[in-house]
């Protein structure tokens, strides 16, 4: 078997079924991976946090918690903090930073990207969110 063109090829020429099975064998022996996290940290963002795990007294077995709660000026808000992993939590190592995701929170959070601005006009992490369909003038909370 071998890879060409976006597809198996038999180099024997026995046929798609012999292609199809081996092609399922190989998946099925591979190793699997983690899933993606539905959240990721940009450099600046990845950097703060690190931060302030290395500044402040954050206890031993914490991660980052982000997630979503009833509320605000949208009617959804962020939650960004350091807590314990709870029942209902994914965990993902983003590197080095143990994030803790509510499987309940990840479709609001789906593909969102946390980034940290340290500038006259801005302080602090932000959100950007592609399934938010209406966000409040602060950032902090927004409408799915």
């Amino acid at each position: 078997m071998e890879y060409r063109s976006g597809r198996w090829k038999e180099a024997t020429g026995r046929g798609k079924f012999t292609a199809i099975r081996t092609r399922i064998t190989m998946a099925a022996t591979s190793t699997p991976q983690a899933p993606p996290a539905p959240v990721l940290l940009s450099p600046r963002a990845s950097e703060e946090v690190k931060k302030i795990l290395s500044t402040q007294s954050i206890p031993e077995g914490y991660g980052l918690r982000v997630g979503v709660r009833g509320g605000g000026c949208s009617g959804m808000s962020y939650v960004l903090g350091f807590d314990k992993q709870r029942e209902h939590d994914m965990t993902f190592d983003f590197e080095g930073i143990t994030l803790y995701i509510d499987k309940r929170h990840g479709l609001y959070l789906m593909g969102t990207t946390i980034d940290y601005h340290d500038g006259l006009n801005a302080r602090g992490f932000t959100f950007e969110n592609p399934n938010a369909t209406q966000t409040c003038g602060c950032g902090s909370s927004f409408a799915a």
